[in-house]
C-alpha cells in the first residue's frame, strides 16, 4: 500500500506533487509546483458524480474504472517523467479513492508513491490557518504613501541580501487603485491568489524584516486573506513622499501606453460621480488627446490625494522621501537598525 504522507511545506521543495483531480479543480487552486495528471476529465467526473447520487457508489466506481482504465499506461509514464527521480506524492481533493488508485498504480509499476493525507483539503486548511495566525507582525515594515511616489518600484529594488519583500500588487496583478487594472488581468481565483501569497511568505528568510506596501482590504477583486490586513495595520508604518512633479513623471512613465487609452476612459467613467462634472470632462478630454501627464496630475489633485489617506488614523514610525531610492534605502536601513 502507498505510504500515507502528512502535508508539510518542506515537501514542496523536495517532492514531486501529482494532482489527479480534474483540470477545473486544478485551475481553481493547487499545491505550488504540482502537476495535473487527471484521473478523470471534467465531464467524466460530472458523469460519475451523477451516477453516485442516482444509483450508488459501487456503480459509480465501476464507471470511473471503465473511463480511466485506457489511460493508465500514459498516466504512469507521464508521472514518472514529471518526477524525474524525485519522491512522488499523489493527491486528490481529500485523500480518497482517486489519489489512492493512482498511487497504487504507480507502485505496481515499480516506483514508490505516497498518498497525501487529507489531499488538497488539508493543504487548503494549512493556508487558511497560516493567514489566520500571521506570526510575523514584529517583522513587518508597511510602506504607505500617495499614488505615484514609487512605493512598489522602491520595494522591488531593495537589496535582497538585507530585506525580505512581498509585492502584493504584483501577486494580485492589480495596482490597487481605480486605474490599477490597466494592462493587467486578475485571471486566477481567490483561492489561488491566497496560495501564491502563502508561497511567497513561506519562502522569505526568517531573519529579515518583511517590506510590503500598505493596501486596503481588497486589491482589485481579491481580498487579503485571514488576518493579514489587521497584521499589516499593527506593523511598522513608513510614510513615503515625493514631489508632485516626481509623482507625475513616474505615473506618466508607467501609464503612457496607447493601448491603455480605452481602459483609462472606462476607469474614469467608474469614478465620474466622485469628480466634479467639469473636471471629469477635462480629464476625459486629456485622455482622448493623450495628455497622460495632465491626466496624472489632474487625478492626483482631484481624486487620489483627496480619497486616499484622507483621514489617516495613525502616526508613521518613519517619514521617508522617495526622490532617490538608494538614499531612501539607506535611511530605511538606519531606522530599522536603530529599533534593535
Amino acid at each position: 500500500m502507498p505510504e500515507k504522507i502528512p502535508f508539510t511545506p518542506q515537501l514542496i521543495d523536495s517532492h514531486c506533487f501529482i494532482d489527479v483531480r480534474t483540470p477545473l479543480e486544478f485551475a481553481e487552486d493547487h499545491i505550488p509546483g504540482a502537476h495535473n495528471v487527471p484521473l478523470l476529465s471534467n465531464e467524466e467526473r460530472a458523469e460519475v458524480g451523477t451516477i453516485y447520487k442516482q444509483i450508488g457508489p459501487a456503480e459509480a466506481r465501476r464507471r470511473g474504472l471503465e473511463l480511466s482504465c485506457p489511460r493508465f499506461y500514459s498516466m504512469v509514464d507521464q508521472i514518472l517523467a514529471l518526477a524525474a527521480g524525485r519522491p512522488i506524492v499523489i493527491y486528490c481533493w481529500r485523500g480518497g479513492l482517486r489519489s489512492l488508485s493512482v498511487a497504487m498504480l504507480v507502485e505496481m509499476c515499480g516506483t514508490p508513491a505516497g498518498q497525501l493525507v487529507g489531499g488538497y483539503k488539508t493543504f487548503r486548511a494549512h493556508v487558511i490557518d497560516y493567514f489566520d495566525r500571521c506570526d510575523f507582525p514584529s517583522r513587518l515594515i508597511v510602506m504607505h504613501g500617495m499614488t505615484g511616489t514609487g512605493k512598489t518600484t522602491f520595494i522591488n529594488g531593495l537589496d535582497p541580501s538585507r530585506w525580505a519583500t512581498i509585492d502584493l500588487e504584483g501577486i494580485a496583478c492589480h495596482r490597487g487603485s481605480a486605474f490599477g487594472a490597466l494592462g493587467l488581468e486578475q485571471s486566477v481565483t481567490q483561492k489561488h491568489f491566497e496560495t501564491t501569497l502563502w508561497d511567497e511568505f513561506r519562502r522569505l528568510p526568517a531573519d529579515r524584516a518583511i517590506v510590503l506596501e500598505g493596501e486596503s482590504q481588497r486589491i482589485g477583486k481579491y481580498s487579503l486573506p485571514g488576518n493579514l490586513y489587521q497584521t499589516m495595520a499593527a506593523g511598522c508604518k513608513v510614510w513615503c513622499h515625493a514631489a508632485l512633479e516626481t509623482r507625475v513623471e513616474r505615473l506618466t512613465a508607467e501609464y503612457a501606453r496607447p493601448e491603455y487609452r480605452e481602459a483609462m476612459l472606462d476607469a474614469l467613467e467608474r469614478i465620474k460621480k466622485k469628480l466634479a462634472g467639469v473636471r471629469y470632462a477635462e480629464l476625459k478630454s486629456m485622455i482622448e488627446g493623450w495628455d497622460v501627464a495632465g491626466v496624472a496630475r489632474g487625478l492626483m489633485e482631484e481624486y487620489y490625494d483627496k480619497m486616499y489617506y484622507k483621514n489617516r488614523p495613525w502616526t508613521p514610525d518613519l517619514d521617508l522621501e522617495l526622490e532617490d531610492f538608494r538614499q531612501a534605502e539607506k535611511e530605511l536601513g538606519k531606522f530599522w537598525s536603530s529599533r534593535g
